[in-house]
């Protein structure tokens, strides 16, 4: 294959991401709130989420699974909960989440915490990671937007912490095409319940 076409990989992820993106928009915004109450609810009775001391999240955006109920939880049971900031190279700075007022809008509208940077590698302290993605297989084989920032991230977490994508129901068990610098995460949860690799 000439050097200048790019591999059967990136060619199927980009379809399978585009056939998932349209598929979320067709979500009705009623399906996402429900959803985002039943993942708290599924990751909160979760025993790696409830010994945790700290997680990291992520506030979700558009039609992704919802996590504001979570991370409100998080909070509210004096757990830390760091966010990620983008910066500008896709690699991902973190900060403490202190609440909802504590969230600003950044760039490509997402909202990032307003506090203190604790650098890249503080992605590695955290108990639990929760990350998003478009879907996952059944190998926990994890397929984001495209950017690279969480397989980034992922690469600098502790073998045997607990990571976990948020996904809904028909986005578990996809055939998810890998490439090498993909990273697989430990478990997916959905509306209808938590799924271990």
């Amino acid at each position: 294959m000439p050097p200048s076409q790019p591999s059967p990989g990136p060619m199927a992820k980009a379809a399978l991401r585009d056939q998932l993106l349209t598929a979320r928009r067709r979500r009705p915004v009623v399906e996402i709130g429900q959803s985002a109450q039943a993942i708290c609810a599924h990751l909160l009775a979760a025993d790696p989420v409830r010994r945790a001391a700290s997680v990291a999240a992520y506030v979700s955006v558009g039609t992704e699974p919802g996590t504001a109920p979570l991370l409100d939880a998080l909070v509210a049971a004096g757990t830390r909960v760091l966010l990620p900031v983008l910066l500008a190279d896709g690699d991902l700075d973190w900060a403490a989440y202190a609440g909802a007022g504590s969230l600003a809008a950044a760039r490509l509208g997402l909202l990032e915490p307003t506090g203190p940077r604790l650098g890249v590698d503080a992605i590695a302290t955290p108990d639990v990671v929760l990350v998003p993605g478009l879907a996952v297989d059944d190998r926990g084989m994890r397929m984001g937007r495209g950017g690279g920032s969480y397989d980034r991230a992922l690469a600098r977490v502790p073998v045997g912490t607990f990571t976990c994508v948020l996904l809904f129901d028909d986005e578990v068990g996809r055939d998810v095409p890998v490439e090498p610098h993909d990273r697989p995460v430990a478990a997916a949860v959905t509306p209808s319940g938590l799924r271990v690799f």
